[in-house]
């Protein structure tokens, strides 16, 4: 186009010269003659009365005249000028014009895909707010946000409350907050990518990319942690508790009430899965942001009943780690609590020697390797939880002090648990990285009966599967139903007897961090929708996030509640 308005113009500026020339010749003809005239008239007048050579009218006519010849040379140049200016304001306006109009139907057709979306999840969406807005009163979080996609698309995202209760700003989709143990399932497609890619074996020992973790004895034997031991949470490496006599204790414990649970047939309330979930994960839940760890013994303040699992010290670090190896001083001659192999301890501790195997095996320091990682994800708003930063839309965190009051949360150095819970994240990349892991798992399914050979997965759909796959003697704190897998929990698809209730296959992974909770759960299409889905792509199914800024929320049962929800008005 600008190239044609070139043409145009340098053509009609040859015209223009051509024209111009021809006219200024004739018009200095035109005005030799006339002063000849002029002067004749002169001599002929010079007797008039006044002296004037010339009458004052036609002293006026004569220099109109005049002046009117000569600026017969100035016109064709405005014309010109104002003719080239119409050209281009005609042609800059035809292409502005198309670019508009294909903008406005761009718009108008998403517009329109975005109203069908919400016309279609309607009432799934209106459901959903108020299990949101129940768990978010139950709780007394002052902001809680949710996002749902449907087949890889964003179908629902949403704030509820605040994010910063003291300059009233609102939770919206953009808010950034802690994601706590979500960062495990992050840091184990970081070892997943390293498995496939040769550069990490996971039967190994851990001394063979770490030699700063002392060899590990158990009862005066010598015994071997691997790699796929830390990602299973086999590895019998403490969590925040130190005393070994206690986490047994407390275990037995845990596992006479499960012996029960099984027996009279129940699974345990909403109430049941927060209080499991903080015994295996959180020693802090609500505490006052000006005293000290030690005196931080206040409890639930609906539930004061809940255990003292909230006065550990190590929970409150301020301490600054300047990398992953000095990190593990923290754990690394401390005895295990059991044999590894032998039970399940879920350990954020483990974690961190997990980051450790993962910086030596990429060459990398583990941060600059899971931002990488973040990067070809396409997870530009997840970041390490540093506080130094300035890190638009992070939200403040909170919780509640002795006397029920909300108050904000004490200052913390992630630092020690980069990998085990030391990301913040939003709804937005959170559903980018669970339908990233959807895909991968069904890359090789839907591949037979696509008509088009469909991109590859970030990692292969083995290997998923693998990660997926629950792991013998292991445990779902968070759903009684489940198992750990490496990463991840997984609910394997069961159905006892006909007309009883029937589980559905789903994987997630809940996290709980100081002043925070969150969940990322992914629900793949069932069987039967399977079977009759003869066209699409991956992924095909529905993932769940949810993110607050007050702990010891349980958000999986809310989660997978939402996201049946949404597979069920996918289908009408």
């Amino acid at each position: 186009m600008s190239r044609l308005f070139y043409d145009a113009f340098k053509r009609l500026s040859f015209a223009r010269q051509r024209y111009l020339g021809k006219l200024r010749s004739y018009w200095t003809a035109e005005a030799r003659k006339q002063t000849r005239h002029d002067n004749n008239n002169n001599i002929n007048n010079q007797g008039l009365p006044g002296g004037s050579p010339v009458p004052n009218q036609s002293r006026t006519s004569w220099y109109n005249d005049s002046h009117s010849r000569y600026n017969v040379f100035r016109r064709p140049r405005v014309w010109f000028f104002g003719f080239g200016v119409g050209l281009a304001i005609v042609f800059g306006l035809k292409e502005t014009v198309f670019v508009v109009n294909k903008s406005k139907c761009q718009e108008e057709d998403s517009a329109d895909e975005g109203t069908k979306d919400k016309s279609r999840y309607a009432n799934a969406i209106g459901v959903s707010y108020d299990l949101l807005q129940r768990i978010k009163d139950e709780v007394g979080a002052p902001g809680i946000v949710v996002g749902v996609s449907v087949d890889g698309k964003q179908v629902w995202t949403e704030g509820l409350g605040y994010a910063d209760v003291e300059n009233r700003v609102p939770c919206k989709p953009e808010t950034v907050m802690r994601i706590a143990s979500i960062s495990k399932s992050l840091t184990m497609a970081a070892v997943a990518k390293l498995w496939e890619e040769g550069k990490l074996e996971l039967d190994a020992p851990v001394q063979k990319y770490v030699p700063e973790f002392p060899e590990k004895e158990y009862e005066g034997e010598p015994v071997t942690i691997t790699t796929k031991m830390l990602v299973s949470h086999l590895s019998g490496i403490r969590h925040y508790e130190k005393d070994p006599k206690k986490v047994k204790d407390e275990k037995e414990k845990v596992n006479r009430d499960l012996e029960g649970d099984k027996k009279t047939g129940t699974t345990g309330s909403e109430e049941k899965e927060v209080e499991d979930e903080e015994k295996d994960k959180q020693p802090g839940m609500r505490q006052s942001s000006t005293a000290k760890p030690e005196d931080m013994k206040c409890s639930n303040a609906k539930n004061p009943a809940k255990k003292k699992e909230f006065e550990q010290e190590e929970y409150y670090l301020k301490v600054k780690f300047e990398n992953v190896i000095q990190a593990l001083n923290l754990f690394k001659n401390d005895p295990l609590i059991f044999k590894p192999g032998s039970q399940f301890l879920y350990s954020t501790h483990a974690f961190t020697l997990l980051s450790a195997v993962v910086e030596r095996a990429s060459g990398q320091k583990f941060l600059d390797h899971m931002m990488k990682l973040f990067r070809e994800l396409g997870m530009l708003n997840t970041v390490p939880d540093k506080n130094d930063p300035i890190i638009y839309n992070r939200s403040r965190f909170y919780a509640f002090n002795k006397r029920g009051r909300l108050v904000n949360c004490p200052y913390v150095d992630n630092s020690y648990k980069w990998a085990g819970g030391g990301f913040l994240s939003t709804v937005g990349d959170l559903l980018l990285f669970g339908n990233a892991m959807l895909y991968s798992y069904q890359a090789l399914h839907f591949k037979d009966r696509a008509e088009s050979t469909l991109l590859p997965g970030y990692l292969r759909p083995d290997t998923i599967k693998t990660m997926w796959t629950p792991v013998d003697k292991t445990e779902m704190s968070w759903d009684k139903d489940g198992k750990y897998g490496m990463g991840w929990a997984v609910v394997e698809k069961k159905q006892q007897c006909g007309q009883c209730r029937s589980l559905r296959h789903y994987v997630s992974h809940t996290g709980g961090a100081v002043g925070a909770s969150s969940v990322l759960l992914v629900l793949p299409e069932c069987s039967e929708r399977a079977a009759v889905s003869t066209w699409g792509s991956p992924p095909r199914g529905v993932v769940v996030t949810i993110i607050c800024n007050m702990q010891s929320a349980g958000l999986n049962s809310t989660a997978l509640k939402i996201a049946l929800e949404f597979e069920k008005a996918q289908t009408l």
